[in-house]
């Protein structure tokens, strides 16, 4: 008799949920830990602290001319403003710690709303 000609090949991966979609996540012994944090969300972050500085300096006018400018919504835009107000801790542990946050872009952006001590634990767990 011959060798059977199918190999099976069993990688242990999860399935995780980020920002409302899959993930197929391999096993953390497979890939170096880079952070943890997911680069949608520093990139939300860093599009909401230029579309500040470009509101503050005077470069653009409203909120609906750098939504025009990016070519998204006007409501996309609101929401992800509201990053830039995110408390100072919040950031730190985001930006520089590289804390995994446990909520979604769109779920981070309403705890932007919060009282600053309140954050936080809304963000982290």
């Amino acid at each position: 008799m011959s060798a059977p000609s199918t190999m099976r090949v069993f990688i242990p991966l999860t399935i995780r949920k980020r920002n409302g979609r899959p993930k197929i996540v391999p096993p953390a012994d497979l890939v170096p830990d880079t952070g943890g944090v997911d680069p949608h969300v520093l990139k939300a972050v860093a599009k909401a602290w230029s579309w500040r500085r470009k509101l503050e300096s005077g470069a653009a006018a409203t909120l609906a001319d750098i939504a025009k400018e990016e070519d998204v919504t006007p409501a996309y835009a609101g929401r992800i403003m509201k990053l830039a107000y995110l408390a100072p801790a919040t950031l730190e542990k985001l930006l520089i710690a590289r804390v995994s946050p446990t909520v979604s872009v769109k779920e981070l952006a309403h705890a932007a709303e919060m009282p600053w001590a309140n954050q936080e634990a809304s963000v982290f767990g």
